[in-house]
């Protein structure tokens, strides 16, 4: 490698980039990484990260708040939105030093600055080019608005709320999605007023009709209002609030609103379109193995059409990298890849929905749904939820849905469970610790195998 040249030059130091980077300078090959910002990308420093810290925080909250459920007297004083955002600060400046250590450890040359492609081998910074043998497209994802909608002042992004100073007494979420849940979660339990309106019929939309019932009804008995399949149609906002209308005619108020209406794909301005890059929609086309339309430039991460998550770009940065090196690693299932809202309760899962899975394999798919109130460990923690398993007809668990607090963690199982291509029977004899939550999953894939314990009905 020169200091101009490489094997790999990297536009992008997200998820999928950084991860491209470390695993190809691991196998040998020299990698020039080109990033704007920080190492890390919007996951480290405006997104996941920072997201989760504040869902813990409010997690505390709760507890504290309901102490005496558990017999244990406590008050819940208030919360100190400067001590909050201290610890989640505290937390993305030690992850972002330890990648910049790996980066060293790796021998990874970071290039900053704002990289454009101008060839199909060559990046410029500042008037610098930068060639590899081959160059990878990561360049993440912007929080997106409505046509009309200007974000500014009291109308917010996500990048927005996690850098306030105070906590709003109400706010209004345009967006049920993950990231309208997520924050809506956040600060119901700072015991702001908060009301979701989502276009779509239900919240968390892209899941399982199942998970959306279940985390509706969960979000009712916290007083988290909603209003599903109405649309916004304008906001107005003066030194006092702002102000929201929907096409029911229907006017709300508040400190502020979020816009959390989804990302869209940061390729303006980076030059693929001048360069010959195959686009749609703003999104850059690749095949299966994130190869685009010019030889030897690859794409990953949110710029690339299908679901916008870190721990996705993640692995296709691994991919690129091994394919690269010429390991020919395994394509990706995009269904394979779990899904997980981090709201309380939580949303998780894995592989097909019912409908999809229907729509593949016909009506004749089975489903099985375990309720967590029969999951001792469930009870203990005082959540309700449930499991929801999908079958295909002869074949093996293609969808694994989950609903309750913690049950993110219990996806790891899950999506061994899809990617195995696991039967009900293969796994009914598997053993899971008593009490935890995983034993949820093993009953429902007891019963979905013909041998139900803990279940009624």
């Amino acid at each position: 490698m020169t200091d101009t040249s490489a094997d790999l030059v990297v536009l992008g130091g997200g998820s999928g980039g950084y991860a491209a980077a470390f695993r190809a300078a691991e196998l040998g090959l020299s990698v020039i990484l080109v990033e704007k910002d920080k190492l890390g990308g919007t996951c480290l420093h405006r997104g996941c990260i920072p997201t989760k810290a504040l869902l813990h925080a409010a997690e505390v909250a709760d507890v504290a708040r309901e102490g005496e459920q558990f017999g244990v007297k406590t008050i819940l004083e208030g919360v100190d939105i400067a001590g909050v955002n201290k610890y989640k600060d505290s937390i993305i400046a030690r992850l972002y030093k330890g990648l910049q250590g790996l980066a060293k450890a790796h021998k990874v040359r970071l290039v900053e600055g704002t990289g454009t492609f101008v060839a199909p081998n060559t990046v410029e910074v500042d008037g610098q080019r930068y060639t590899g043998k081959n160059v990878l497209l990561a360049t993440g994802s912007y929080s997106k608005t409505l046509p009309g909608l200007e974000l500014g002042g009291r109308v917010i992004a996500s990048e927005d709320a996690l850098a306030l100073d105070y906590i709003p007494e109400k706010v209004i979420v345009l967006g049920g999605g993950v990231i309208g849940v997520e924050f809506a979660s956040v600060w119901a339990s700072f015991g702001v007023d908060v009301t979701i309106v989502e276009a779509l019929p239900r919240l968390v939309p892209n899941e399982d009709e199942f998970a959306s019932k279940q985390l509706e009804r969960a979000f009712r008995r916290r007083k988290i209002s909603f209003k599903t399949g109405v649309r916004f149609t304008g906001a107005k906002q003066d030194a006092n609030g702002v102000s929201v209308s929907l096409e029911t005619g229907e006017t709300l108020d508040g400190d502020l609103l979020l816009v959390a209406v989804g990302r869209g794909p940061n390729t303006a301005g980076h030059g693929y379109e001048e360069a010959g890059v195959a686009m749609e929609r703003g999104f850059v086309l690749t095949d299966d193995r994130l190869r685009t339309n010019l030889p030897n430039v690859y794409a990953v991460g949110d710029i690339v059409p299908g679901p916008q998550l870190a721990h996705r770009g993640f692995a296709q940065g691994i991919f690129v990298a091994e394919e690269i090196a010429g390991s020919s690693p395994r394509a990706i299932d995009e269904s394979g890849i779990p899904r997980v809202t981090y709201s309380h309760p939580e949303v998780a899962s894995v592989g097909l929905t019912e409908i999809a899975a229907k729509e593949k394999y016909g009506q004749e798919v089975t489903t099985f749904t375990y309720d967590l109130g029969g999951n001792g460990k469930s009870q203990i923690l005082k959540t309700s939820g449930a499991i929801k398993l999908i079958k295909a007809p002869d074949g093996p668990v293609v969808g694994l849905h989950l609903v309750g607090d913690r049950v993110g963690e219990l996806i790891g199982e899950a999506q061994l469970i899809y990617n195995w291509e696991a039967f009900p029977e293969d796994v009914a004899p598997l053993i899971h610790a008593h009490p935890t939550q995983t034993e949820a999953l093993g009953e429902a894939h007891l019963a979905l195998a013909g041998k139900p314990l803990h279940v009624h009905g």
